[in-house]
C-alpha cells in the first residue's frame, strides 16, 4: 500500500486555481506518478502525475498529463467526464465506508459522487460546484477528441465542503484512504491507470480496499 504525506501550505489570503501550480512549485511539493497498469488488455500508458497539498479547509490538487489524444466532450458538471481525458481522486474521510469520487476532464468539468460502492452513488448538489476552484491549461470549453499528442494540466482547490455527507472541519492531522486515477473510456486508446494498484479482473476504480493512505500534516 502506498502512503503519502500531504504538506500544509500557509497561504495568505485566498488561493486561486490558476496560481496553484506556482504555489506548489514554491512549496517544493513533489510530483507522484499515476502509472500502475493493472489491466493488460488496456496496455496504453500515458504519462500522468499529480501533486497534492492542503490548507486547513481545502485540498490542493495539480495534475499533469501527456497523451496521444485528448477529449473534453462532457459539457456539464456531473456528466460523463470519465469518457473523456479524465483524472480522478477517490477518498474516504470517515470510518463509515462512504468514499467520494472527484473526477475531472481536461477542460475542468467535474463529477463528484459519494457512496459505499459503485452502484449506490449520490451526486453532489449543483451548488457544490460553485465552491470548487479550477484551472485547465486547455481552457474550459468542451471539445471533441483531438488526434494529436498533447500535454495538459488541471488544478483544483477542493474545499472540505465537497465531503457533503460528512462534516470535516479541518484537514490537519487527518488520515484518509485514497487513490488517484487516469482514464479515457471513449478515447481512441482507452486506458485505466492508478496510483495505488487495483487487484480486480477488469477495470474498476470503485475499490476502496485498494486505496492507499494520505496523511495530512
Amino acid at each position: 500500500m502506498k502512503e503519502l504525506s500531504v504538506i500544509r501550505i500557509d497561504a495568505c489570503g485566498g488561493i486561486s486555481a490558476a496560481d496553484l501550480p506556482e504555489l506548489l512549485d514554491m512549496a517544493c511539493v513533489e510530483w507522484q506518478k499515476i502509472d500502475e497498469l493493472n489491466w493488460h488488455e488496456f496496455p496504453y500508458r500515458p504519462s500522468v502525475e499529480f501533486r497534492i497539498a492542503h490548507v486547513a479547509s481545502a485540498i490542493l490538487l495539480h495534475y499533469r498529463v501527456s497523451e496521444q489524444s485528448v477529449a473534453a466532450v462532457a459539457a456539464n458538471d456531473n456528466g460523463n467526464v470519465w469518457e473523456d481525458s479524465c483524472v480522478e481522486f477517490f477518498s474516504m474521510p470517515g470510518g463509515d465506508g462512504i468514499y467520494y469520487n472527484v473526477e475531472c476532464n481536461c477542460a475542468g468539468t467535474l463529477l463528484i459522487g459519494a457512496g459505499v460502492n459503485r452502484e449506490d452513488r449520490e451526486l453532489a448538489p449543483p451548488q457544490m460546484f460553485d465552491n470548487v476552484l479550477r484551472w485547465a491549461s486547455l481552457g474550459r470549453e468542451p471539445f471533441a477528441e483531438r488526434m494529436e499528442h498533447t500535454t495538459w494540466e488541471v488544478a483544483l482547490v477542493l474545499p472540505v465542503e465537497v465531503y457533503f455527507k460528512h462534516r470535516v472541519d479541518s484537514l490537519g492531522g487527518c488520515t484518509m484512504a485514497a487513490n488517484f486515477f487516469k482514464c479515457g473510456d471513449r478515447l481512441s486508446r482507452p486506458h485505466f491507470l492508478s496510483w495505488n494498484p487495483v487487484f480486480t479482473p477488469s477495470p474498476d476504480f470503485h475499490r476502496p480496499e485498494c486505496f492507499g493512505r494520505l496523511h495530512f500534516e
